[in-house]
């Protein structure tokens, strides 16, 4: 590595040019979805075979020197543009895989690699950066966050994330932290479920404090509903049957991928609950975390987990690695392969879970 880096602008370092990397998603999809044929399956197998093999042989590198020098925060206009292009990109690459899949029979190798290709970049560069944008303070960040969020049809995501699952992460009231010895399958079940259920309670209370009622135009979970059906209804005039068909399982696909990280990020950890009945404050063991460079850095560094959940305002650029946070032995990509096989998992998983999280995880909920 360099021993020393390249200051292009006042907060921006030459090495900050890594996270155009995560570009290289949706360009593996592009590649797949113009060539054809069995290129078409080139993202899952950039994702879950070459990454995790980089990262494998780069495991030494876990930690790149350039970012633990920063001694200074990242805050340049460029960072935020390589997060707004994504909205392009991602809508872009949606628009032409519907015109694509027009040539495809239905449920054939082609719409099937498509169909994954697509999911892949709605979740990787489009719900993970949404969730990034819907953190910021700026009124219009988060719009681009929710506009991020409508191929994945998930946009009561920003109601259940910002003020339900921030408050009650690593508890057995959270939703999306998934509990000890839960397979990944069922998690999804009652992750989708959970986190609809909270958004909806959220917006409830939210509303019924300003004394307004829930069936009302100020309720955002009816404008969610709205834009999300006209979404599904001009691809649906515009792409026939089988383009709606196609948005509808991308998105699904997308959703559930997009659970299976939450599952590996706060699998098995749980707050204590205090006398006052309160939990304890959130610490940096209560999520897991993961340095393996490729995936950190695709993902503008959501695998720093512990530190976004320390502070969620904290830009992705300036999210930094803490040592005695809780560490998944894989990159996202491998631990989210591994989830898939719940023996292994719980084999692998289990026995790096603290033992007070796993004694709290045997008393049940205290109503």
């Amino acid at each position: 590595m360099f021993k020393r880096d390249l200051k292009l602008f006042n907060g921006f370092l030459f090495s900050d040019f890594k996270y155009l990397m995560a570009y290289s998603i949706p360009l593996t999809a592009l590649i797949g979805l113009y060539l054809g044929g069995y290129w078409l399956f080139t993202t899952p197998i950039y994702i879950f075979v070459i990454i995790p093999a980089v990262e494998f042989i780069l495991t030494h590198y876990g930690i790149d020197e350039l970012e633990t020098r920063r001694a200074e925060k990242g805050i340049h206009w460029l960072f935020d543009i390589m997060l707004y292009l994504n909205i392009p990109i991602v809508f872009g690459l949606l628009i032409y895989s519907l015109t694509k899949i027009s040539s495809y029979e239905f449920l054939s190798i082609e719409f099937l690699g498509s169909l994954l290709s697509l999911g892949l970049v709605i979740v990787s560069n489009g719900i993970n950066v949404a969730h990034e944008l819907c953190h910021r303070t700026k009124t219009f960040e988060r719009f681009l966050g929710k506009f991020l969020l409508i191929p994945s049809l998930y946009m009561h995501f920003y109601l259940e994330h910002n003020y339900g699952h921030h408050l009650k992460v690593a508890t057995k009231e959270d939703p999306v932290t998934a509990k000890y010895n839960e397979p990944v399958y069922s998690f999804w079940i009652s992750a989708i479920k959970g986190e609809l259920l909270g958004a909806i309670k959220i917006q409830k209370n939210r509303l019924s404090r300003k004394n307004i009622s829930f069936f009302s135009i100020y309720n955002d979970m009816f404008w969610y509903a709205v834009i999300q059906f006209f979404y599904l209804f001009l691809i649906l005039v515009l792409f026939n049957l089988k383009g709606l068909i196609f948005g509808l399982l991308a998105a699904l696909f997308s959703i559930l991928m997009f659970e299976s990280v939450n599952y590996i990020e706060h699998y098995g950890l749980l707050r204590k609950k205090l006398s006052s009945g309160r939990y304890e404050r959130v610490q940096e063991r209560h999520s897991w975390n993961s340095n393996h460079i490729l995936g950190r850095i695709v993902l503008y560094e959501l695998t720093r987990h512990s530190d976004h959940h320390r502070i969620a305002e904290t830009e992705y650029q300036n999210l930094k690695s803490i040592n005695n946070s809780p560490q998944l032995p894989f990159g996202y990509p491998t631990s989210i392969l591994l989830s898939f096989i719940p023996v292994l998992w719980f084999k692998i998983m289990n026995p790096r879970v603290p033992r007070d999280m796993y004694e709290l995880s045997l008393k049940k909920i205290e109503k």
